[in-house]
């Protein structure tokens, strides 16, 4: 069953659930795909120096800026310390040169991947370069070791994992597929709102217009799992 959700509680909830991720997508085609993003509704994004487009996306953001479409409090912009510039003198300047790309004077979230480093990223909030700070593919005794840590000024905001929505065996499994075709939807489409529904903020990652398009209006249904 499908029903309609567009009460303005909900739907602003379900946007904040909702990613662009801008991973290895190709040279070129980014500027572009934040754009539409932005037109389509995307306000949250998904960044890393290693993706190396982080200027592009800077370029896309700006652009809807200067044009009067968005303001930068709408938008919330994440990026990640790279296992490179985990050593404390390192990581400012890291987090500059990313601010440089993105043309933005501050970050919303700066994750970083393994559990060093992080009272240098404490002392990026105190500077007012990022808002917050948070960690990817944290097990538990990972995430409890960073909490334990005596002086910790910033908990954690986030612990961002990846998933594989587009698995082949989750995009031919047959009941999914049932699923689509029957309320008249996307395999795809059924995946994230799966994920959506269990309160997880999803990235989806596209830079195909209609695809862009395609994952967004995922806000618009609901489906009652059994």
């Amino acid at each position: 069953m499908v029903s309609s959700r567009k009460d303005e509680g909900s739907w602003n909830e379900l946007t904040k659930l909702l990613k662009e991720d801008v991973l290895q997508s190709p040279p070129g085609q980014v500027k572009e795909a934040v754009k539409k993003a932005i037109d389509v509704g995307y306000r949250h994004f998904d960044c890393a120096y290693v993706y190396h487009n982080e200027e592009e996306v800077g370029n896309g953001i700006q652009e809807k800026i200067k044009a009067g479409v968005v303001k930068r409090e709408d938008l919330f912009v994440v990026s990640k310390l790279w296992s490179t510039f985990h050593e404390k003198a390192l990581v400012k300047g890291a987090c500059k040169a990313t601010l440089a790309a993105l043309k933005l004077d501050y970050l919303d979230l700066y994750i970083i991947h393994w559990p060093i480093g992080f009272k240098a990223m404490e002392e990026l909030v105190d500077a007012g370069l990022v808002k917050a700070i948070g960690v990817s593919n944290f097990n538990h005794e990972q995430i409890e070791r960073i909490l334990k840590k005596p002086g910790l000024k910033y908990k954690p905001a986030n612990n961002q994992v990846r998933a594989k929505p587009d698995d082949p065996s989750l995009l031919n499994d047959p009941k999914i597929k049932e699923i689509a075709v029957k309320h008249n939807k996307t395999v795809a489409q059924v995946l994230l709102r799966f994920q959506i529904q269990r309160n997880v903020v999803v990235i989806p990652k596209s830079v195909t217009a209609t695809r862009i398009e395609e994952n967004f209006k995922v806000r618009e249904c609901v489906f009652l799992y059994k």
